[in-house]
């Protein structure tokens, strides 16, 4: 699937450090690569429908300011992000509007890619559709068939007689693995229970071995996608259990698109907070069934946003649209200005007018850009301004710590307050580029 352009980012002078960042399954915070290694990421995507809210947006700027910080430390990255452009929620969506899944797929991607491209995101380097993977997913849930961690439900709605859904057995995999139940989230049973139903889980699902076993595989049914994959749902001649014709379930795809681009364990999986679990939780599960080792180093996640009181979600339709704020003339770059004004990890309200104080921030943060000295030459840390190096060195260690971008905002803005700017380079416009996303 086509990405987005990647922005321009400038050279600043020496080396930043890796981010430390808050890890959900230990609670601790911990580095988010190694120094001598590539930094490997994954974000999980949207389904391609009410494209881009606030909370979308939050999220992706997140994850942008870890991948600045990246390459600010001189790391080779590899960011995979999916897109689940086929899906419960996709399906339901198209059927109320009228139009084709795919058709609807396809314009919010590129709504999608439309937003994040204005808003200086850098785009992953593999950007990949669920529908692209089927495959492969396929092939991933026969495989953990065939290892026992994989069970059929019976599913008299299924559009051929005798095909049946494929789900995940937890306990088998808890007994045979390095995973358990709750440790890439960190939460108990109790809760994990209260937010399956709430977040696409079936507990109640008939002929399931535990209410939180989550699916891998749905039959076809009538009315639905569905692809052709490995045989018909009996054990074929080679020993490969064929699966049936269906299509995937929600956590097995983003497994197999990671593993598939960036290898069986990863820096940072990163997401939402309302990912935290069943997703990220069975993801790194289905994952660590295939491989036997643990999926993610850090797992990563943002705040949920609200709006009128609400979390911002689709089911509420409180959305604020990043396409809204740009076709009221909003400024991407204060849209950014916005969000990163909240520190990554915390629940927020976005308010009526935060975009306007946005917009003055970013003026005030240009009249005093107008003042300083261009470079005219290469950077050279022993000649340029003493005074800018220090706020960039300030700025680089307010992101390192948890990703501190009101930190960091807030020391731009005493900068651009104070009296600095009349000697002092453009080194300092162009750290807010590079490590903030903000082309003063």
């Amino acid at each position: 699937m086509r990405s987005w352009p990647r922005p321009d980012i400038p050279a600043l002078p020496g080396r930043g450090a890796a981010a430390r960042v808050h890890d959900d399954a230990s609670g601790h915070y911990l580095e988010s690569a190694s120094p001598d290694a590539p930094a490997t990421l994954y974000v999980c995507g949207i389904t391609p429908y009410d494209a881009t809210h606030i909370g979308h947006a939050a999220t992706y700027l997140a994850f942008d300011t870890l991948v600045r910080v990246w390459v600010d430390a001189g790391l080779e990255v590899s960011y995979t992000q999916n897109v689940t452009d086929v899906d419960d929620p996709l399906l339901e969506r198209a059927a109320a509007t009228g139009v084709d899944w795919r058709e609807l797929a396809e314009s919010q991607v590129e709504l999608f890619r439309t937003d994040m491209e204005a808003l200086r995101v850098n785009p992953p380097d593999a950007y990949v559709g669920v529908t692209e993977t089927i495959d492969a997913i396929a092939g991933a849930v026969a495989e953990l068939a065939a290892r026992g961690f994989a069970y059929r439900v019976p599913t008299p709605d299924a559009l051929n007689p005798g095909d049946e859904d494929w789900y995940f057995d937890i306990a088998a995999a808890e007994a045979a693995t390095p995973w358990t139940l709750g440790s890439e989230s960190g939460l108990d049973r109790a809760v994990m229970s209260a937010l399956f139903s709430e977040r696409g889980g079936d507990p109640d699902r008939a002929g399931k071995r535990d209410p939180l076993d989550p699916l891998l595989w749905r039959a076809a049914r009538a009315g639905e996608p569905a692809w052709d994959v490995d045989g018909d749902g009996s054990d074929g001649s080679d020993g490969r259990i064929g699966i049936g014709r269906g299509r995937p379930g929600w956590h097995i795809e983003c497994s197999v698109i990671a593993r598939d681009t960036l290898g069986d364990t990863i820096c940072v999986q990163g997401g939402g907070g309302d990912l935290v679990f069943p997703h990220h939780e069975f993801s790194a599960a289905h994952a660590t069934a295939l491989t036997g080792e643990r999926f993610a180093r850090v797992n990563a996640h943002g705040g949920l946003v609200a709006f009128d009181g609400e979390k911002m979600s689709k089911s509420l339709g409180n959305l604020v649209l990043v396409s809204q704020l740009r076709a009221a003339g909003i400024e991407p770059a204060a849209v950014r200005l916005a969000i990163l004004g909240h520190p990554y990890r915390s629940d927020w309200e976005w308010l009526r007018g935060d975009e306007l104080l946005a917009t003055e921030r970013l003026a005030r943060w240009r009249a005093g850009a107008a003042r300083l000295v261009p470079l005219d030459s290469e950077l050279d840390p022993e000649a340029d301004d003493a005074a800018a190096l220090a706020l960039l060195e300030a700025v680089r260690n307010r992101l390192h710590d948890d990703l501190d971008t009101p930190g960091a905002l807030g020391l731009v803005d005493d900068w651009f307050d104070g009296a600095h700017t009349a000697s002092s380079t453009e080194v300092v416009t162009r750290l807010v580029d590079a490590l903030l996303g903000i082309r003063l």
